[in-house]
């Protein structure tokens, strides 16, 4: 049998009778995994048995979590135990739009099932495990007449609602390409229906300014406190960590703000009138943040230095203040500038990272320089140390 190289996305069924094992087993039952138009699954029939086999290779070669692999039966039992355990979270929340209403009607009831459980961190981690747990075994068992229409309209419901919740806190949604037509069509208009797709579409990396107005007056239209805090969380974290690339004392200390408010976020109560209003307060300080970030990043415009300058100027002010010295401003700018100039020169070396010579070298050439401008007045070694980390963070990523 042809398992190497050997690639027929239309192929939907495989038939074993012969004992295979590892990753020889993994191999020929992924032949009828491969997506493909008008196929919605794949079957493996099963002549000699090979669960055990199959468990082992499952734990050793993927990510599965289960204990062990579930046959059909015990796959229905579990999707209807989960079924039961998502009605009950669901028990107050009114979803009769999403089956009976008009697209739009369907479309906000999504949302406002994304809201509703974020009510509390416990509530949204129950139901993200509980969907995930329900959709694994569903994968099994999806063509038994054991489960009624509605049942597989419930289905589609909780993981359209987990799929958008994925996206905005993870990345890609991973039940899309499973759904439904119809609910995969719902879905995408759901994710983007509150005008914040490019958040989506970019992915982990940034392409929009964020920072513009006409960015932020999407993000304020929000209706949906949750969504927009979610929404702000993941802006701010992207935000950082490509601020924190060049100024690393500033985007730390970003970073830490940003916690402590997510924190307080995380650690609401589930009591609505009381979660309504501190979710207000959190939407409002994220929102601060986001528009102190963009203020940061735009300060070195007045100081006569450039955006990597101010990222030395800002370690060398951080260190004067951890360590109780004055040291006048106008020497510190000048200072930062020569800094970057030293920096600039070593980033010529595209391996250096790899070359101690050449770490080597800049730690002289900086400390030849700190002493030039007599940094600090009074000699500390940790400030040595922190300068340096500064100067090798950005030369990190300037390559």
């Amino acid at each position: 049998m042809w398992l190497t190289g050997f690639d027929v996305p239309e192929l939907d069924t495989i038939y074993i009778d012969k004992p295979i094992q590892q990753h020889t087993l993994i191999q020929t039952i992924s032949r009828v995994n491969r997506v493909c138009e008008g196929k919605d699954k794949g079957l493996i029939v099963d002549y000699i048995g090979i669960k055990k086999n199959m468990n082992t290779a499952l734990k050793k070669y993927t990510n599965f979590e289960s204990e062990e692999f579930e046959g059909v039966e015990q796959s229905i039992t579990i999707v209807k135990d989960q079924l039961e355990v998502l009605g009950q979270m669901f028990h107050n929340f009114n979803s009769s739009d999403f089956f009976n209403g008009s697209p739009t009607e369907q479309l906000a009831c999504l949302n406002r099932a994304v809201e509703y459980v974020q009510l509390s961190e416990e509530l949204e981690r129950r139901f993200m495990a509980a969907v995930k747990r329900m959709k694994q075994a569903f994968n099994l068992c999806s063509s038994s007449e054991k489960f009624s229409d509605e049942d597989k309209d419930y289905i589609h419901f909780y993981c359209a609602v987990r799929s958008i919740l994925f996206k905005l806190t993870k990345g890609d949604a991973p039940d899309i390409e499973q759904m439904n037509a119809r609910v995969r069509k719902m879905l995408e208009g759901a994710i983007q229906s509150d005008g914040i797709e490019e958040l989506f579409e970019t992915g982990k990396h940034i392409s929009v300014d964020i920072f513009s107005d006409e960015y932020m007056d999407k993000i304020n239209a929000i209706q949906l406190p949750n969504t927009k805090i979610k929404i702000l969380q993941r802006l701010l974290s992207q935000a950082i960590d490509e601020f924190k690339k060049v100024n690393k004392i500033m985007g730390v200390e970003f970073a830490d703000r940003l916690k402590k408010v997510v924190d307080e976020y995380n650690n609401r109560r589930r009591d609505e009138a009381y979660a309504n209003e501190v979710l207000d307060d959190v939407a409002e300080q994220l929102a601060q943040l986001l528009s102190e970030l963009k203020t940061e990043k735009n300060s070195f415009k007045n100081m006569g230095i450039d955006y990597e300058e101010k990222a030395f100027y800002d370690i060398l002010k951080a260190v004067s203040k951890k360590f109780e010295f004055e040291y006048p401003d106008d020497k510190m700018i000048e200072l930062s500038k020569r800094i970057k100039l030293i920096v600039d020169d070593k980033s010529r070396y595209t391996d250096w990272s790899a070359r101690d010579d050449i770490k080597a070298n800049l730690q002289v050439d900086l400390i030849l320089l700190l002493d030039e401008f007599g940094y600090p007045p009074v000699t500390i070694d940790d400030v040595y140390k922190e300068v340096l980390e500064q100067a090798e963070n950005f030369k990190k990523y300037a390559q």
